[in-house]
C-alpha cells in the first residue's frame, strides 16, 4: 500500500482526475489531503463530491485548509467576507448557485468533520499551513494557525542548510517531527512548481490555484505525479490569477 499526499486543489477538480491516473491510484493506497479543495477553479462543489466518493473506496485522511474553512462560515451564512470573495470565493459562490440546499448541507458536514493535522505512526506530521506552538500540535494555543499561518515554511526556508540539528539556534520545531508536510503557501513563490524540501518540511503546493500543476507524492519514496498547469485544464478561467 502507497500512501500518497495531495497538494491543494482549488476547484480543479480535471487535475485531480489526470493527477490520479498518472499515479495509478488504486483503492490500495491511502490519500492524505493536505486540505484546500475549493476556491479558484469553477469545480469546487464537484472536488467535494469525489472526495466524498473516495472516502468510500480508499483509507482517506482529510486535512482542513483555510479556504475550506471559508466555505464553512459561507454555507452558514456568513456572507460578508469580501477578502474571501476576491481571493478564489468568487468562482466558488458563483459554482454553488448551481447546488441544492441538500448538497450544500452535505458539503458542509464535509467541512465541519476536517482534521487540523494528522500524525501517522512514524511521526510524520500532515497538516495545511503549519504550527507555531515550540512544543509541537498538541500543545497550539490558537487552533486556526494549522491552517492560516506562514512562518513555519519562512523559517524553513531561511534556515541555513549547513547548521546542525543540535546548534543553539536550530528552531525547536524542526525538531520534534520525523517529517511535515505543508500546502498554503505556493512553491511558485519561490519559482517552483515541484515539491520542495527544506529543512525536515516538504511543501507539495505546487501552485495549482495560480498558474501551476497539481502534485500527488508518494510519502515514503517522494515520487510524485503532476497534472497540466492548471490554466491548460480550464482555457478562459482566471483561478486566482487576478
Amino acid at each position: 500500500m502507497r500512501t500518497l499526499v495531495i497538494g491543494d486543489i482549488h476547484g480543479g477538480l480535471r487535475a485531480v482526475q489526470q493527477a490520479f491516473e498518472r499515479a495509478g491510484v488504486t483503492p490500495a493506497d491511502k490519500l492524505i489531503f493536505l486540505g484546500d479543495y475549493v476556491d479558484g477553479w469553477s469545480e469546487s462543489p464537484q472536488v467535494l463530491d469525489l472526495l466524498t466518493a473516495l472516502a468510500q473506496t480508499n483509507e482517506c485522511v482529510f486535512i482542513r485548509g483555510n479556504h475550506d474553512a471559508l466555505l464553512y462560515e459561507w454555507l452558514h451564512g456568513h456572507d460578508d467576507n469580501l477578502l474571501w470573495y476576491q481571493h478564489g470565493g468568487e468562482a466558488t459562490v458563483n459554482a454553488y448557485a448551481k447546488v441544492s440546499q441538500a448538497k450544500k448541507q452535505q458539503h458542509a458536514s464535509f467541512l465541519e468533520k476536517l482534521e487540523n493535522y494528522y500524525l501517522d505512526g512514524e511521526n510524520r506530521l500532515f497538516v495545511h499551513a503549519g504550527f507555531t506552538n515550540l512544543n509541537g500540535v498538541a500543545f497550539e494555543y490558537f487552533p486556526k494557525m494549522f491552517f492560516w499561518e506562514r512562518t513555519l515554511w519562512e523559517t524553513a526556508l531561511a534556515l541555513d542548510p549547513t547548521m546542525e540539528r543540535g546548534h543553539p539556534l536550530y528552531p525547536k520545531r524542526f525538531t520534534l517531527y520525523k517529517e511535515v508536510f505543508i500546502g498554503h503557501t505556493p512553491v511558485t513563490r519561490i519559482g517552483m512548481t515541484v515539491p520542495v524540501h527544506k529543512a525536515c518540511v516538504w511543501n507539495v503546493d505546487t501552485g495549482a490555484a495560480f498558474r501551476g500543476p497539481l502534485t500527488v507524492m508518494d510519502v515514503d519514496t517522494k515520487a510524485y505525479w503532476q497534472s497540466d498547469p492548471l490554466p491548460m485544464l480550464y482555457p478562459g478561467e482566471q483561478g486566482r490569477n487576478r
